[in-house]
């Protein structure tokens, strides 16, 4: 059963950097250049290093050089470009709004809009029902100037920045088809029917207003990960006083209180189980599907479910540092983030509009100077104009990185940022720590072979002593070892750590060392009396150290212990989902190589491919895993040790168990909440399902544009035609995006 340290995740962000990012929500942006134009807004801001705008969360985030008023700075440059900057979690806070809010101005459009088609469809059999010229001109005029104005007023604003965006298109298209309508009314023979097109006109801005509102009620969906998160935080806290239990807002508990949790109540904040036992249902947190026991002493996460007992718990994190806060702000900071394929996006948006302009106008002149009507070559430009809005291109992208993230986090992966989303689905290596990633970590004392002349309870007395203030795990089994005996042992002095070897200091008026085998002999320690049985403890799969000691003949060989792990729940199905995928599997170890091969052996991996590396000291996993990186081969390491931290930074993408350390996670991209090694192949099946759905997207949207503008240009479309299908390529785009929603990871 999956558990998590929460301890070790409670200060994942305790340290903001000095340059922390800023979010602003941003209203009025429409489509691909509207992002392009606000980026370069707040880029021009003096002390901004990056900005990063993302369409299907309307949002922007910054990171700037500490100045004065910066915020308000940002806001107005916001302003300034034609946009309404907000809060940045403006759309969660709205987003238990009815289905149907904001439908008022799209029905109002259909119910103007609706006698203006009727006559239309009225023509296919056979009946004449056109409304007289002032009727049309009535119905037209309000969904053109009252409903249409927000078009007008973005495309005025894109226009002074010397820039293009949908909302231009659209405004100079309608407008075209109004004024049309509206001369060839005025100039025609008294009593003469005309053919209008105001019809077109009005429906061009209700489809358009349509697709927007589709479009906006599609990207709530995409948040839903983020506002389930949110809503995990109870309001209220059981707190235990001096007068006994009070009810009080979460917002003002404090550390170090003591907090009543009811059966089937949410935990409010993290802490540690005072008093009572119960099962808590951490699924929303981890993706663990079975509840987790918990005894007093065990950690709490606020935002868990509690099972069928009444517990007291003593509060040890609160607000921003508990770890659903950190959980929460690993996501946002994924779907705020701009994966390396939108730089494509970006570049095609930065010239979109004014191409599509010099496309209307050629196609405008193509037509009247060919002997056509000049009516009609208006009307193919307009066409022109309406299908070429470049909404889908904008949305393709964060649509699907917001779904597979989302998707992602509820089941266990968190994915901090987009570069690793995009990046995963193309590893073919992945390595793996060997301890504490593929074992339990969790090693046991087996064996201890003390020298000749030694009582083997007075060495194991020793070597706890030395052992007992050390965290590392073999540490621990030793001290366990000694308490399942009975033995008393001492604190040591001036007890020193020697990364990658070992550990030393004085029990008394003794100095030992404890350490690999590999640090003895560069010690120059005599190991031949106790080296057949290392060899034989080897050749078994144990992990071999020995404690030697300071004597006035030099360093003396005093035991050799053995220590045995066991592979992870999962961890050889884990492997072997890999390798069906066609990936290359590869432990990394810093046991002797015996012992690495006996475990990778337990775990279904093959040494003589080289999918073992052994003997690997801490500081030479990173070269270990450039070294796999050689030949364009895109490697993910897998670790949750401090000393896995350098190898997860050097990989394309770094992988951190959710029961590791704080450092390793924050080395990572995407981190295993967890700790279960089948969430590696999820990880990179998520990652794959991500980017096909980007991939797909921006096809639909390029493809989209490349056959409507030309069949729109060669008078194929008529402009209501071209609304509709321009509204609905977003809505598609965005539908495709959430399908993403449906995927579950494979479980044992």
């Amino acid at each position: 059963m999956a558990r998590f340290k929460l301890a070790n995740m409670t200060t994942l962000s305790a340290h903001l950097p000095l340059n922390a990012p800023l979010d602003i929500g941003i209203g009025g942006m429409t489509c691909a250049s509207c992002v392009s134009r606000v980026e370069k807004a707040l880029k021009k801001v003096p002390g901004v290093q990056d900005a990063t705008v993302n369409l299907a969360t309307e949002s922007a985030r910054i990171v700037y050089a500490p100045g004065d008023q910066m915020e308000a700075r940002l806001r107005r440059a916001v302003r300034d470009a034609g946009y309404e900057p907000r809060a940045a979690d403006a759309a969660i806070d709205t987003d238990d709004a009815s289905p149907w809010a904001g439908f008022m101005p799209v029905a109002l459009g259909m119910a103007l809009s609706a006698p203006l088609v009727v006559p239309m469809l009225g023509d296919l059999i056979g009946k004449h029902w056109m409304l007289s010229p002032l009727w049309q001109f009535g119905l037209a005029t309000p969904v053109q100037f009252v409903l249409g104005a927000r078009f007008y007023k973005a495309g005025w604003h894109a226009l002074k920045a010397l820039t293009g965006n949908m909302d231009l298109l659209v405004a100079i298209g309608t407008t075209a088809g109004w004024a049309l309508s509206m001369w060839l009314w005025l100039t025609a023979a008294p009593d003469a029917m005309v053919h209008l097109y105001f019809e077109g006109s009005a429906v061009v801005i209700t489809l358009v207003l349509l697709g927007k509102w589709l479009e906006a009620r599609a990207k709530r969906q995409t948040t839903s990960a983020i506002r389930a998160l949110h809503a995990l935080r109870p309001d209220v806290a059981h707190l235990m006083g001096a007068d006994g239990e009070v009810d009080v807002p979460v917002a003002e508990v404090l550390v170090g209180d003591r907090i009543v949790v009811k059966p089937g109540e949410r935990f409010p904040v993290d802490g540690a189980l005072l008093e009572g036992h119960t099962q808590v249902d951490e699924a929303m947190l981890t993706g663990e599907p079975l509840p987790v026991s918990k005894e007093v002493g065990g950690k709490l996460t606020g935002g868990s479910i509690n099972g069928d007992g009444r517990v007291v718990m003593q509060v040890s994190a609160v607000g921003s540092e508990t770890v659903l806060s950190n959980i929460i702000r690993l996501v946002e900071d994924a779907q705020a983030a701009k994966a390396p394929i939108q730089r494509l996006v970006d570049q095609v948006s930065a010239v979109f509009v004014p191409v599509v302009l010099a496309i209307a106008l050629v196609t405008l002149l193509a037509w009247w100077l060919t002997g056509h009507a000049f009516e009609l070559a208006l009307i193919h430009a307009v066409a022109v104009l309406v299908i070429a809005c470049p909404c889908a291109l904008g949305l393709a992208t964060p649509a699907a990185i917001m779904a597979g993230t989302g998707v992602a986090a509820k089941n266990g992966i968190l994915i901090k940022d987009a570069q690793a989303l995009e990046l995963a689905h193309k590893v073919d290596v992945v390595a793996f720590d060997k301890t504490g990633t593929l074992t339990a970590g969790k090693p046991k004392l087996i064996a201890l072979i003390a020298a000749a002349g030694i009582d083997t309870d007075a060495a194991l007395r020793f070597a706890s002593s030395l052992q007992s203030g050390s965290e590392h795990p073999l540490a621990r089994a030793v001290v366990a070892s000694a308490q399942e005996k009975g033995l008393q042992f001492e604190a040591p002095d001036n007890v020193r750590a020697v990364p990658g070897r070992g550990t030393e200091g004085e029990v008394g008026v003794r100095s030992f060392l404890i350490g690999s085998l590999r640090w003895m002999d560069e010690l120059k320690v005599d190991m031949r009396a106790l080296a057949e049985q290392a060899t034989e403890l080897q050749a078994q799969g144990a992990t071999v150290s020995a404690m030697a000691e300071r004597t006035s003949a030099g360093l003396t060989l005093r035991a050799l212990m053995a220590f045995g792990d066991e592979p992870k729940p999962g961890a050889k199905e884990a492997l072997a989902a890999l390798r069906a995928r066609g990936i290359r599997t590869v432990m990394i170890s810093g046991d002797n190589r015996g012992a690495a091969e006996a475990m990778a052996r337990r775990l279904g991996l093959r040494p003589e491919a080289g999918e073992v590396m052994a003997e690997v000291l801490p500081g030479d996993k990173a070269a270990k895993v450039m070294a796999l990186k050689t030949g364009g081969h895109t490697v993910a390491m897998v670790g949750d040790g401090v000393n896995d931290s350098p190898a997860l930074a050097a990989a394309d993408v770094g992988m951190a168990m959710g029961n590791g350390t704080d450092v390793a996670m924050h080395a990572a991209g995407i981190t295993l909440m967890r700790g279960d090694p089948l969430l590696v192949a999820s990880a990179l099946e998520i990652s794959d399902r991500t980017v096909a759905k980007i991939r797909q997207n921006l096809f639909w949207a390029f493809a989209y544009n490349a056959a409507g503008i030309p069949l729109a240009a060669l008078g194929f479309l008529n402009p209501v035609m071209a609304g509709a299908a321009m509204a609905m390529s977003s809505v598609s785009v965005i539908s495709n995006a959430l399908l993403l929603k449906r995927w579950t990871p494979k479980r044992r």
